[in-house]
């Protein structure tokens, strides 16, 4: 799995290829220029993760589901809290995808 497929099925990366697609479509934006959009929007997310995103949160919750699969672990819990430092906040159901940077990085 390419790093930024795990970006572009996010909502705002789902969002952003709906609306090249559209602005595509109606001929607002060339194809060309809507690659290059969505190129820079892998850089820019993958650069603002590296360097910005420090903070850390505890997550207990009951382990519904979990997976392994090509390198990238998927687990589903039920009633999670999540813990950061100055907050806590709870989750009837979340989804957390997981996989090794570094293995990405080699792609």
């Amino acid at each position: 799995m390419a790093t930024f497929e795990l970006y572009r099925r996010s909502t705002i990366g789902t969002c952003l290829t709906e609306t090249l697609d559209e602005m595509v479509s109606s001929g607002v934006l060339s194809p060309e220029l809507a690659i290059q959009v969505l190129i820079q929007f892998d850089k820019s997310i993958t650069e603002a993760l590296e360097t910005q995103v420090r903070g850390k949160i505890s997550v207990k919750g009951h382990l519904h589901t979990y997976r392994f699969c090509d390198n990238v672990w998927t687990f589903i819990l039920q009633d999670a809290m999540f813990k950061s430092e100055d907050k806590q906040e709870k989750v009837e159901r979340v989804k957390i995808v997981a996989c090794d940077s570094k293995l990405l990085a080699q792609q």
